[in-house]
């Protein structure tokens, strides 16, 4: 994502400083609805963004899993709820077991579906197996604060 976008002298058509910085403000404005409609989404974590996501976001939970993995279907739409009722406080990737092996030996993941909890890029928390929504929804309260307090 664009951190900003900046017009430079020679788009501005002769505009006058004010009308410059209104629509600088706009632009940014603009930028920042679309930033937060994304948020809620589960995000896509692999070897290659890994450790950007995880400095990234300061509560991040990331679900290890494959396609094979029954369990692991069952877990996929309670994160994307999660994601959803967190959005702008947690956020929560999806890492395919298969596919980034690295990651996966890194924490030593052996079993699926994983949920591993980073609290400012550091494990916190580690919950294996297909939970209910309501008993992740505690341990990302325990994890990251409550709901009231948190990041």
């Amino acid at each position: 994502m664009n951190e900003g976008l900046i017009i430079s002298a020679d788009d501005t058509g002769g505009m006058d400083d004010e009308l410059i910085k209104i629509r600088q403000k706009k632009l940014m404005e603009m930028q920042e609805r679309i930033r937060v409609q994304s948020e809620g989404k589960v995000l896509h974590l692999d070897q290659g963004n890994f450790i950007e996501l995880l400095y990234a976001h300061p509560a991040l939970v990331v679900d290890f899993w494959a396609e094979w993995c029954g369990p692991c279907r069952s877990v996929g739409p309670v994160v994307e709820e999660l994601a959803r009722e967190y959005a702008g406080r947690v956020t929560f990737a999806k890492c395919n077991t298969d596919d980034n092996p690295a990651i996966s030996g890194q924490f030593t993941i052996s079993a699926i579906p994983t949920l591993i909890f980073f609290l400012r890029g550091k494990l916190v928390d580690r919950v294996t197996g297909a939970y209910p929504k309501e008993a992740l929804k505690k341990r990302v309260e325990t994890a990251f604060g409550s709901s009231g307090k948190m990041i």
